[in-house]
């Protein structure tokens, strides 16, 4: 998996990483038990600072997307809570569609929007 970091973007670095990791195990680039870079490592490769990948895996372990052992750094460990997944997922959903209906985006526009990404991460690209 290929993480690259828009240095001009308004979004935090971190969240960036944070974003891409997820999004990376939502198409299957990175599984259930692959191991990241170490946080130098990848620090060192997109060219930041330590304390930036640090921040970013301590978020995803945070979320239940990984977790942190001494030994082998960075694994990915999906946290299976379905019913927490979805009250997260209500509560994002309850923010992002307030945004669209404040801009006039239809629902079956909306609808129809949900449906095309669920699709694509679930590879019927």
């Amino acid at each position: 998996m290929i993480i690259q970091v828009d240095f001009n973007s308004a979004e935090a670095i971190y969240s960036q990483l944070c974003k891409q990791i997820i999004i990376g195990i939502a198409n299957e680039e990175i599984k259930e038990g692959d191991n990241l870079p170490s946080v130098r490592d990848l620090a060192e490769e997109i060219g930041i600072n330590m304390h930036t990948v640090n921040k970013a895996y301590t978020i995803l372990r945070q979320e239940g997307y990984l977790k942190v052992d001494r030994r082998h750094g960075a694994i990915i460990a999906v946290e299976v809570d379905n019913m927490k997944a979805q009250m997260q997922l209500a509560e994002e959903l309850k923010i992002s569609l307030a945004k669209a209906i404040s801009k006039g985006v239809p629902r079956d526009v909306a609808l129809q929007m949900v449906d095309e990404i669920y699709d694509y991460y679930q590879g019927n690209r």
